[in-house]
């Protein structure tokens, strides 16, 4: 099976000519117990081959547990989007459909090491001092899902105290159960908050500061 088109090529090769530094996608599998691990690791090797400043670094989730603990990833397939600075921006599940337009657009921005948030936004975003977990829920066919996975991700490019999770419901369902998710984007900050929907870039930064101001007063 191939993912990406012979047609499609050119435009993810033009959308990745805007990277600026190299790039690791960084593959944890789990062969005995990883529906699409296979398939992830297939996805992410047509997209480098498209670039010369990509490369496909894979581990595995149990015999490479250092790593695994290293990088914060406890669920395969996990991908980890990375120069040679790590931006906490991470992937569970295959980001196919809707979701490898993310993918895409990640790639750039962490190469580039720039969220493109406004002066504003990112004052908000930076004055966040307390570890934030981001765990944003989707589905391949929603079409809300990228706007807040890319808000997400965006957010952990622009703060180290961010850490921010794509997760693909279906292929983790006890996580997606314990979460409540019945529709998707659900977006789970930290672990007892959570935002429903693909919303701008304002509110859902908004609504993450305040939360977390409510809870610790680390924000101004």
């Amino acid at each position: 099976m191939v993912f990406i088109r012979e047609r499609d090529r050119p435009e993810v090769q033009r959308i990745l000519s805007g990277m600026q530094e190299s790039v690791e996608l960084v593959i944890f599998t789990d062969e005995s117990a990883c529906q699409y691990c296979q398939e992830t690791r297939q996805l992410l090797m047509e997209v480098a081959e498209l670039s010369d400043r990509l490369t496909v670094p894979e581990y595995n989730l149990h015999s490479n547990r250092a790593e695994a603990e290293a990088f914060h990833v406890d669920k395969a397939p996990g991908i980890v989007i990375k120069t040679n600075m790590d931006y906490g921006v991470r992937y569970y599940g295959i980001p196919s459909g809707y979701e490898f337009g993310s993918l895409l657009e990640d790639i750039v921005d962490v190469s580039r090491g720039d969220s493109g948030f406004s002066p504003e936004q990112l004052e908000k975003i930076r004055a966040i001092q307390t570890p934030v977990h981001l765990q944003v829920f989707v589905t391949p066919t929603c079409p809300y899902c990228p706007t807040a996975v890319r808000n997400a991700h965006r957010m952990a490019i622009a703060n180290p105290l961010i850490r921010a999770d794509m997760i693909e419901a279906t292929e983790f369902p006890e996580l997606s159960r314990k979460y409540g998710v019945q529709g998707v984007p659900r977006t789970m900050v930290n672990t007892d908050f959570n935002i429903d929907g693909g919303l701008p870039d304002d509110v859902f930064i908004n609504q993450i500061a305040e939360y977390i101001e409510t809870q610790t007063g680390a924000t101004a």
